[in-house]
């Protein structure tokens, strides 16, 4: 800190050293004007970096600012402290843990000089003049550890020349000129003067000259060894800084394994019958999210704390990760489900726990973001299940760090503008609007950053406001929109079914313009699907520049660009963008980012996360993943989007099966939620078992079709048989998967994924030749029918007039190349969902379609469905409460 001459000289000195002998050293330089807070961070950032083996805090701190010196020292790590001047490390030095600290530099060089010598230390009598930290206390401890009797003396002492002349080591750090007379000093005696003091010299041309403690002349006539000043001492110091620095290397390669985590895992105490979610949730005590992520090699500086169990994670990571091999990908997908879901969740957490916790590999789950709308609506929380959950799940359920919020108000911004901007134009003549949208201030007129964008897609190269014309003023500012083109809806994050159409504009003040328009649920904004396939804060951006929310009277697309809200929409998003960090039952990491909708949307959470997350794991380490919905639909946008815009490849698919699913395909009666089951579902059928293995089978195919090897895990229900969970393996094996294995992790957490987690890491070690379904340059038309071909079991495709002007309108305005994302229904291959296993011949409907270009991808609408899901009549928010004892949550599932 600052720009002593003394300390650089100092600096210099060591740094040239380290070059010597092959050390790599660097020099961090506060200015003078850092603060206490400036240099703790800077200590906290190289304790964190295990690239990192040693640093030393050069004293004194020249700052303009107080700074407690030894508040910055005892911040150093212990294992770090190369200096050796840390309180626990002093501390274990005054016990006499030699082996298990680090000695100051100065002390540690006068004893190596003592060694020199040949003169045995044990049972000598030994002097310390002085009692400094830095020297006298800590070469006191040395040499009584070292078995000499030593006696510490200093300013005070009143018969110093008399405790000298006893002394057979004499050791000086007292900071005064030739303080130590020669005729005090005992024949034969070994003198090691520490001193460095400036005595006026006419003779130099500084008129100064450097000096010890001990009178040297005189002295060296009695001793029989006695260091010079200057070049004594000081060489050794720094030599033993040099050597304490590859003490540290050697300790750090001792205990850590290259690329291993060093994590403690939480014990699970299971209990039968398995507790509800939410006790088994609020029994377990999580890690403080800080310790999470300093286990998993994340910087101080990179993580930063939302309360004590979660936190976002800087980008920054990224770039200091960026030549760090990635580990193995892994998603995890499903059969068609039923409406009470199968367990994917539940099998990512699960899995990642047997990985991490059983198996010691480095392990992430990246999931996605549940919406309150489910979690109060329909199905309760999303945080998992059993002894495989993400914790604590009332957190994980409900605001978490408040991204889905942070979408809702962009969202909505947007909406509002279009509506505002449709006003205006329709009120202003095109100078009144000129006027506003380019005011003068203090007499200049300037065109924004956005502003200069909209006049260059125009193509209007003029960057001076008073240079346009008519013409290009009424261009500039008439978007025209077309209110019946307008695709972009306001979103809330509830299930209010009453929102599914509305009319806005009724107010007086909106002079007559009112339109009908919708609420949908926010997860299915495109913001949300933006925030999923971005891979950086200004990737993110400029997909929100390309959004269009509707067409001009001319057919032109219209974006959020054009509509001048792209910084504004960044800057709302711009937490949000980063990363939340949280924990499993069993302490492995989970990112938990974005949550876009499976069905209009790609249902994937974060490329971000993943990407994060695989350069955090290491080559040899895993990352887990889900893909929302059956593998028709989920899978096939993980492999057809994400990856194409991830650039990231999978090693492997993770299949979730069930007896009950593959039951309701084999021609079961209806699975219905909140209703008991039939007892085809509770008593053995392996009829029914073997006949919805057809759906099985197909999704096998569907997951083989992209080159990557398959692994079905069998999620085991207390219902399902022996029997039955035999014949499901069976079948996949026969299908084509690399393995099928029973699961029983809801019950017994890790340890009951351990089969699977083991078939996994085998399967990652198999050849995986990625392919895409599609070339984005074919036709839309054609990449629509290779999915409903392919993947769905459908004879041809059927386009509604809709859907026929919407691909003649999005060729003509330049996205027949985006990938395609399929809005179908989740319960059936085909867009019917009464029709299980795996039909065949049927002809799919494509109603409409939409674009997200921001976002990168065309929906087809197939069949019906709605974006705002509406409240059962028992909705799921009756059952939850704050416990009027804890003031914690009750009820979440």
């Amino acid at each position: 800190v600052g720009n002593r001459d003394d300390s650089n000289l100092y600096i210099n000195m060591k740094l040239k050293a380290a070059a010597e002998i092959g050390i790599s050293a660097n020099h961090i330089k506060l200015p003078n004007t850092a603060t206490e807070a400036d240099v703790l961070k800077c200590i906290a950032s190289l304790n964190a970096d295990p690239a990192v083996h040693g640093f030393i805090v050069q004293l004194p701190l020249d700052s303009n600012n107080p700074i407690n010196t030894e508040k910055i020292t005892n911040a150093v790590a212990p294992e770090k402290d190369v200096d050796g001047l840390s309180s626990i490390n002093a501390g274990k030095l005054s016990r006499g843990d030699l082996g298990d600290c680090f000695i100051p530099c100065t002390p540690k060089g006068c004893m190596e000089l003592i060694r020199q010598t040949g003169v045995q230390v044990a049972g000598k009598r030994a002097v310390v003049i002085g009692r400094s930290k830095i020297v006298g206390a800590p070469m006191h401890d040395l040499l009584l550890w070292n078995n000499a009797t030593v006696t510490t003396c200093h300013s005070k002492t009143s018969t110093l020349a008399e405790e000298v002349g006893k002394a057979d080591i004499l050791v000086v750090a007292a900071g005064r000129a030739e303080m130590v007379k020669g005729e005090w000093i005992k024949p034969g005696a070994i003198v090691i003067d520490c001193g460095i003091n400036h005595v006026p010299d006419s003779t130099k041309a500084s008129g100064k000259r450097v000096v010890g403690d001990v009178a040297y002349s005189s002295a060296k006539e009695k001793a029989s060894f006695i260091t010079p000043v200057p070049g004594g001492v000081g060489p050794m110091t720094v030599a033993m800084l040099m050597q304490s620095t590859v003490e540290s290397a050697q300790r750090f390669l001792e205990k850590f394994q290259p690329g291993k985590w060093t994590i403690q895992y939480n014990q699970l105490t299971l209990k039968m019958p398995v507790p509800s979610d939410i006790e088994i949730s609020q029994s377990c005590m999580p890690k403080p999210i800080e310790q999470v992520a300093k286990e998993v090699g994340l910087f101080p500086d990179e993580v930063e704390l939302y309360g004590q169990t979660k936190a976002k994670v800087q980008l920054s990571v990224l770039k200091r990760l960026k030549n760090q091999p990635d580990g193995k990908y892994v998603v995890v997908t499903g059969i068609t489900p039923t409406p009470l879901g199968e367990g994917k969740s539940t099998t990512t957490v699960g899995l990642v726990q047997a990985l991490g916790a059983h198996l010691h590999q480095n392990v992430f789950a990246c999931v996605r973001q549940p919406s309150q709308g489910p979690t109060f609506g329909i199905k309760g929380g999303a945080a998992g299940g059993g002894y495989c959950q993400v914790v604590p799940m009332e957190e994980f359920n409900l605001h978490l760090t408040g991204d889905i919020h942070a979408i809702t108000a962009a969202n909505n911004l947007v909406a509002a503008a279009i509506d505002a901007r449709i006003f205006h134009e329709l009120t202003q003549s095109d100078q009144a609007l000129y006027n506003r949208l380019v005011p003068s201030i203090s007499g200049v007129r300037k065109f924004s950053d956005i502003q200069i964008r909209r006049l260059q897609k125009l193509g209007i190269n003029k960057t001076d406001p008073m240079a346009l014309t008519k013409e290009e003023v009424n261009l500039f500012v008439r978007l025209d929109i077309d209110p019946g083109t307008i695709t972009w809806q306001r979103v809330l994050d509830t299930n209010d079914r009453f929102l599914r159409k509305i009319t806005i504009g009724q107010s007086p003040t909106e002079k007559g313009f009112t339109r009908t328009a919708q609420f949908d649920i926010t997860v299915s904004s495109e913001i949300m699907a933006v925030l999923a396939l971005a891979d950086g804060l200004d990737d993110m951006k400029k997909r929100f520049g390309k959004m269009v929310v509707a067409s001009s009277k001319k057919g032109q697309p219209i974006t959020a660009d054009d509509l001048g809200v792209t910084g504004a929409l960044a800057v709302l998003m711009k937490d949000a963008v980063k990363p939340n960090l949280m924990q499993t039952l069993e302490g492995t990491p989970v990112f938990v980012h974005a949550g876009p909708f499976a069905n209009i949307a790609h249902g994937n959470s974060s490329v971000l996360a993943d990407k994060i997350a695989l350069k955090l794991v290491g080559k040899d380490g895993f990352v887990v993943t889900e893909a929302g919905f059956g593998a028709d639909i989920g899978m096939e946008k993980f492999f057809n989007i994400k990856c194409r815009y991830s650039g990231l490849r999978p090693h492997v698919v993770v299949l979730v099966a069930t007896v009950r699913a593959l039951k309701m395909h084999g021609g079961g009666p209806a699975v219905t939620a909140g209703v008991p089951l039939p007892k085809e579902y509770t008593e053995e059928n392996l009829q029914l078992v073997a006949k919805g293995c057809s759906n099985l089978n197909k999704q096998i195919q569907n997951a083989r079709m992209f080159g990557v090897p398959v692994v079905v895990a069998v999620n085991a229900f207390k219902t399902d048989t022996k029997a039955e969970v035999a014949l499901v393996v069976q079948h996949a094996k026969e299908a084509g998967a690399f393995d099928a294995v029973e699961c029983t992790h809801w019950a017994e957490g890790g340890k009951g994924a351990l089969a699977l987690a083991q078939a996994v890491q085998r399967a990652s070690q198999a050849p995986s030749n990625f392919r895409f379904l599609y070339n984005v340059e074919l036709p839309i038309v054609d990449k629509i029918r290779l999915i409903a071909q392919q993947v769905y079991g459908a004879r041809d495709i059927e386009l509604l007039p809709e859907a026929q002007e919407k691909v003649a309108l999005y060729t003509k305005q330049g996205f027949g190349n985006l990938p395609i994302c399929m809005a179908k229904t989740h319960l059936s291959l085909s867009h019917d969902p009464e029709q299980k296993g795996a039909p065949t011949g049927f002809v799919l409907p494509i109603r409409d379609i939409r674009a997200s270009v921001g976002a990168g991808f065309l929906y087809p609408l197939v069949g019906t469905m709605s974006t705002m899901p509406g409240l059962p009549t028992r909705p799921c928010f009756y059952d939850i409460d704050l416990d009027p004892v804890s003031g914690g949550v009750n009820g979440l599932f």
